[in-house]
């Protein structure tokens, strides 16, 4: 069973959050909100935080230029995940990943089917690494960010997690890049 283990010292890392609305602005971005308080709450840092509109590839060069910049270890998107016309963030994330994390959107699904059923199944949660950064993209809802935070990021962002985590994997991630 996974748990924390208190004896290591806590890692803070530096996410970005990145809300994907054609409507919301700061003002009404009560999913970026959660992430936000979250992300704090549990000692990370908010390194940028952005709105921008349903647009592919505006997505994805966002996510890029996150991806190239050395302050930022986690991106976390918001919006775009459902199945409407509009709804491109998980084709933007594709774009940009150099390796998806498969389990995520599995175990995002089981979480969600334990709070709104059968419902879930309209959610195409997706994680991945580009450039040596964790990049997430989750539901709109202010619930499923609430829910793939407590229940996966917290943990696997949490360098005492055992029996592993994210954050003792990010020095290697980029490590192909490396060799000669």
């Amino acid at each position: 069973m996974s748990k924390i283990d208190e004896t290591p010292d806590f890692i803070p890392v530096r996410i970005a959050v990145l809300t994907v609305s054609d409507t919301r602005d700061l003002s009404q971005d009560r999913s970026g909100d959660v992430l936000v308080g979250r992300i704090e709450a549990a000692g990370h840092q908010v390194a940028q935080r952005h709105i921008i509109p349903d647009e592919r590839e505006l997505i994805a060069d966002q996510l890029r230029l996150w991806c190239a910049n050395d302050a930022i270890d986690v991106i976390i998107s918001t919006g775009g995940t459902g199945l409407t016309g509009r709804d491109v963030t998980v084709e933007a994330h594709r774009d940009v990943y150099e390796k998806e994390i498969d389990a995520f959107g599995t175990v995002f699904t089981i979480v969600s089917m334990q709070k709104i059923g059968t419902s879930a199944v309209q959610s195409r949660a997706t994680g991945g690494v580009a450039n040596g950064t964790y990049l997430f993209a989750l539901p709109g809802s202010p619930g499923a960010c609430k829910d793939a935070w407590d229940e996966i990021l917290v943990k696997q962002l949490d360098y005492r997690h055992h029996p592993c985590n994210f954050v003792e994997i990010m020095p290697r991630l980029d490590e192909h890049k490396r060799r000669k």
